[in-house]
């Protein structure tokens, strides 16, 4: 990214991926952004980090309210309708102490019945995408503005993103990688192994695609989609089934003769390592998989596929043999264009640990065990 003629932030518009990016990076070191979608401009912060309602009410003088996804608030307030995306709660009076209780993954309420809100508009749930964006907890603190975004980004020294940047940061994902590395990577189960490194058009983190062998393009290629798993394909974690799919998808694609694993950058189903972890201190509370995500504001799942099919065109790869339990797999790749010409089974036993697991993702995943 190209550097300023000068250290301070940027004021006023700059391209959309940059203004997003640097966002980003100011909300995940606990600084406010100003955020503009449509007519409505908001002052924001993370509430993970930026936890005192004080900090924002300070500059605007204005209420101050804090945004939650629509499954965290209703295990905290008795849901209304009109709120299934989210809810902005009305936290005048609340202590940063108060705004920390309400976003433990170990707290489920409720809370004073007494607090008002209402459902989340565009522009504060553009608010919790860019938490997501950030890997952090899809929870805001927000007050309105009643004066320009340029203005008010300008006196206070901060940064502005536009609720469009974030559209347009999404196209320029949908727009494709670019192979950016490769080399050969002896591994145990095949020393004939190539490994591809895909960057992402909005500069993201490279995914990989591990080629072991030669697959015979003229055939159905052999595929394992895997999104990576710092706990079990590194620490072989017993509290999921991911290192045992990985180890065993490249025993199979080698025994084949050739195949291709593409290892793809969506820890914890794309809420990210810290949120994974957030999520294990959830179910260690009795909840499963999926409600633990939903806890937390997120989707069950929150990957995409796209970025799989394209790394598969790229290598010259249309049709698949794809080595999966989960449906929802194959039906993300033949939406992207690839065909899947047979799903593979590809399960491993529970090992004393994951059987609850295994049991919500067959269960409420469909996934096929």
């Amino acid at each position: 990214m190209p550097m300023l003629a000068d250290s301070q932030p940027t004021i006023g518009r700059v391209g959309s991926s940059t203004a997003v990016m640097r966002a980003i990076a100011e909300l995940r070191r606990g600084g406010l952004i100003v955020l503009e979608s449509g007519d409505a401009v908001s002052l924001i912060g993370a509430a993970e980090i930026v936890t005192d309602p004080k900090v924002l009410a300070v500059l605007t003088g204005r209420p101050v309210g804090l945004v939650m996804g629509g499954a965290r608030l209703a295990s905290l307030l008795p849901p209304l309708a009109g709120e299934e995306e989210g809810a902005v709660v009305d936290i005048e009076g609340c202590s940063a102490r108060d705004v920390e209780r309400f976003l433990d993954p170990g707290f489920q309420g409720p809370l004073d019945s007494d607090l008002s809100r209402q459902a989340a508009t565009t522009a504060q749930i553009t608010g919790l995408e860019l938490m997501k964006l950030a890997r952090l907890l899809p929870a805001a603190l927000v007050s309105p503005l009643d004066e320009p975004a340029a203005a008010f980004a300008q006196r206070h020294d901060l940064l502005t993103v536009a609720s469009r940047d974030i559209d347009e940061l999404r196209e320029l994902t949908r727009a494709g990688l670019t192979e950016v590395a490769r080399a050969s990577v002896p591994l145990l189960e095949s020393v004939d192994t190539t490994i591809v490194a895909f960057r992402p058009a909005d500069g993201g983190k490279e995914h990989l695609a591990i080629v072991l062998g030669s697959p015979d393009l003229e055939e159905p290629a052999l595929v394992r989609l895997h999104s990576e798993c710092f706990t079990g394909d590194l620490l072989s974690s017993l509290r999921c089934d991911c290192g045992d799919q990985l180890q065993g998808a490249l025993r199979e694609i080698a025994a084949s003769g050739g195949g291709i694993i593409l290892y793809l950058a969506q820890e914890g189903r794309g809420i990210g390592l810290v949120n994974k972890l957030r999520a294990y201190q959830l179910q260690d509370h009795g909840f499963d998989t999926i409600e633990a995500n939903h806890l937390l504001g997120f989707d069950a799942d929150e990957r995409v596929y796209r970025p799989a099919a394209d790394m598969l065109r790229q290598l010259g790869v249309s049709t698949v043999r794809l080595m999966t339990n989960n449906p929802a797999k194959v039906r993300a790749l033949e939406d992207c264009g690839i065909r899947v010409r047979q799903r593979v089974p590809h399960a491993f036993p529970a090992n004393g640990h994951n059987e609850r697991y295994l049991r919500t993702k067959a269960l409420r995943a469909g996934h096929i065990l």
